[in-house]
């Protein structure tokens, strides 16, 4: 049975806080969403090393850190005035727009 990709709360360039694994308390910006396997990419989050093949004269071969994908259950939007949260949407005029669920502020 195939897994149904999720719609996601989170948008690339959000700061989002990680709330558990190895980086737990770390920050950073979005760099890249995998929805069909809920994983997010995170600035300077979650580094791993992997080796990489060189593929030409210029190129360096060897060993490279890269930022791994982190489980989206794993983070928390971070929100300018009060730190960590929850996503909630308020729609004035038609418009859907996400905010704060602690101090209603938008995202």
């Amino acid at each position: 049975m195939a897994e149904t990709a999720h719609k996601f709360k989170l948008k690339k360039e959000d700061t989002v806080q990680i709330i558990a694994g190895k980086d737990k308390g770390k920050r950073g910006r979005i760099l890249k969403i995998l929805r069909d396997k809920d994983r997010i990419v995170v600035e300077g989050a979650n580094i791993v090393k992997k080796a990489k093949k060189r593929r030409n004269q210029q190129d360096r071969g060897g060993i490279v850190e890269i930022e791994a994908p982190i489980h989206s259950s794993n983070l928390m939007i971070v929100c300018k005035k009060c730190g960590p949260t929850r996503i909630g949407y308020k729609i004035e005029g038609g418009n859907k727009a996400r905010v704060c669920r602690k101090c209603g502020e938008a995202l």
